[in-house]
C-alpha cells in the first residue's frame, strides 16, 4: 500500500501563484508515474499534469505554460507549481501515483481562485 498526502491548497487571487506538494509513504518500490488531477464542482476529474519515471511530462492544454510538475525521487515527493492562476482553476486537486501497476490517490487539497 502507498499513502499519499497533499498539501499547499488554499485561497489565491487570480494571477497569483500556489505550490502544491504530495508526499508518498508506505510500500514504495518503483513509481512509474506521478500525476496531479483536479475535480471542479459538478465536473469530472481531469488530468492536470503527469510526470513519467523517465522524466517526460505532459500537461492539460488549459494549464500549459502556467503549471509545472516536478518530483524529488529521493524524498518520494511531487510538486505542482501553479502560476497565473485563473478562477477556472478552482478545484480539489488530487495526487496520483502508479506504483508497479497499482494506482493510488490522495484525499485531495482544495484550491480556490477568487478575489
Amino acid at each position: 500500500q502507498v499513502q499519499l498526502v497533499e498539501s499547499g491548497g488554499g485561497l489565491v487571487q487570480p494571477g497569483g501563484s500556489l505550490r502544491l506538494s504530495c508526499s508518498a509513504s508506505g510500500s514504495i518500490f518503483s513509481i512509474y508515474t506521478w500525476g496531479w488531477y483536479r475535480q471542479a464542482p459538478g465536473k469530472q476529474r481531469e488530468l492536470v499534469a503527469r510526470i513519467i519515471r523517465g522524466g517526460m511530462t505532459n500537461y492539460a492544454d488549459s494549464v500549459k505554460g502556467r503549471f509545472t510538475i516536478s518530483r524529488d525521487n529521493a524524498k518520494n515527493m511531487v510538486d505542482l507549481q501553479m502560476n497565473s492562476v485563473k478562477p477556472e482553476d478552482t478545484a480539489v486537486y488530487y495526487c496520483n501515483v502508479n506504483e508497479r501497476g497499482n494506482v493510488y490517490w490522495g484525499k485531495g487539497t482544495l484550491v480556490t481562485v477568487s478575489s
